[in-house]
């Protein structure tokens, strides 16, 4: 059972892993590091250079920055030179605005900005920004989640110095080690009044989702399910309801539009992904809002669980651990126990395991869709007590250690594969 201490953690854990986020998480970290390095310096640089790990990199060069029209780094950069501050933290770009527009690409024009890939540090997630101007220097290092600076200096003056610890030592090191069990429990037993404020997710998430219904946002998959051959083909039901909504979103993020999500783990659609399949299956199931908040609470501390074990960023696409998260909140929604959830949980990772995160893009829709689906089956599996044994494939008798075998493939098994997309990324040939 769960002491009171040990749910005051869980609750800790998840607002700092639950939070709002304008635009995709790995160009806006960026951004967030190139404006503390500017507010320490004391001006507008005169040069910036950045040193990125391949993750940074990959999850940053096809994905659109919020009220720009303009996709990439070097947008975001010139943007947190110019208008960024840093106490918005990954809302950092909030006051952009078409003149601000204008002064970054004057600001790109000038080529200010180098940005050279790290071949040093580790990490996979790894942002160093050095600025000079005015007669100085200075320098900030973000490392292990988005937010978490471990370096700053202006000149030869060091004020912070954690460059050196592994991320899982200089973040948070006493998050409290989750079990699925203890997610289950937590979200079943805890205060509703206490964890009530899940609920700000499916606000913010759901507001993303109708501007993604209005606009012409990526591949317009949402609006695309929603339309008549949509519906023609999928039906207007609670499944093909959860895939177009959940899309919808996903669409007007990656594209930029300038609407606040709420993120899960660092990842914007992540929270996307764990938090609208739950939010419109309550809605459709005619669950109570208890029921609706405890499931989104189960739905996005599985998701954290595993991204406790598999880290911030990885070969392996978000969706995969959001999908998972969702399938467990979705199960509760069917009326599930502990063993159905874990039932879901083992034919989710026999399914999905191994999908590649080949950056942050419009076409990201896509792959929520396939994981969302994905969820919603899994659950009706779990609720018929159907569900992949140990005698197939990475699955272990063990839900816990399921969950691990999935991690251990995504941030080791899989190294070479991530590699290998992010030289293709890079390498392919510019068709005019």
């Amino acid at each position: 059972m769960l002491t009171q201490e040990e749910k005051k953690s869980i609750i800790d854990l998840i607002h700092r892993q639950v939070v709002p986020a304008i635009g995709c998480t790995e160009p806006i970290a960026v951004a967030l590091c190139v404006t503390k390095a500017r507010e320490i310096l004391g001006c507008l640089p005169e040069h910036i250079e950045l040193s990125l790990s391949g993750n940074i990199l990959k999850n940053a060069m096809g994905v659109g920055i919020p009220g720009t029209g303009m996709v990439g780094l070097p947008i975001a950069i010139a943007l947190g030179a110019l208008i960024g501050r840093s106490e918005l933290q990954l809302e950092v770009l909030q006051d952009c605005t078409k003149q601000a527009v204008e002064q970054g690409k004057a600001f790109i024009a000038e080529d200010r900005i180098h940005i050279a890939l790290e071949e040093n540090d580790p990490d996979k997630l790894y942002i160093s920004v050095t600025c000079t101007g005015g007669g100085h220097e200075s320098q900030a290092i973000i490392k292990g989640t988005h937010t978490n600076f471990v370096y700053l200096r202006k000149d030869e003056d060091v004020m912070l110095n954690k460059v050196s610890a592994c991320a899982a030592e200089s973040v948070h090191s006493d998050d409290i080690q989750l079990t699925l069990e203890k997610v289950y429990e937590f979200a079943t037993t805890a205060d509703v009044d206490e964890i009530r404020f899940i609920l700000q997710a499916k606000e913010l998430n759901s507001n993303a989702a109708r501007s993604g219904l209005r606009e012409n946002y990526g591949h317009q998959l949402g609006k695309t399910l929603c339309s008549p051959l949509g519906r023609g083909i999928m039906g207007d039901g609670i499944f093909a309801k959860v895939l177009s909504v959940t899309s919808c979103a996903c669409d007007a993020r990656m594209a930029g539009a300038m609407v606040p999500v709420m993120s899960n783990s660092g990842s914007g659609n992540q929270g996307i992904c764990a938090t609208m399949p739950v939010v419109v299956f309550a809605e459709e199931n005619h669950n109570t809002e208890e029921e609706l908040i405890r499931a989104l609470i189960i739905s996005n501390l599985t998701a954290i669980y595993i991204k406790q074990n598999l880290g911030a960023l990885s070969a392996l696409c978000g969706c995969v651990v959001a999908s998972t998260g969702s399938s467990c909140g979705i199960t509760y929604l069917m009326g599930g126990t502990y063993e159905q959830m874990s039932y879901a949980v083992k034919n989710m990772i026999a399914n999905l395991t191994g999908m590649i995160c080949d950056g942050a893009k419009p076409s990201c829709a896509l792959k929520l869709t396939s994981g969302v689906s994905t969820a919603v089956l899994s659950a009706m599996l779990a609720m018929q007590h159907k569900y992949v044994t140990s005698v197939e494939g990475i699955i272990d008798d063990d839900v816990d250690q399921s969950i691990r075998n999935l991690t251990a493939i995504g941030s080791k098994g899989m190294d070479v594969t991530d590699r290998f997309v992010l030289d293709i990324m890079t390498h392919k040939s510019k068709k005019q």
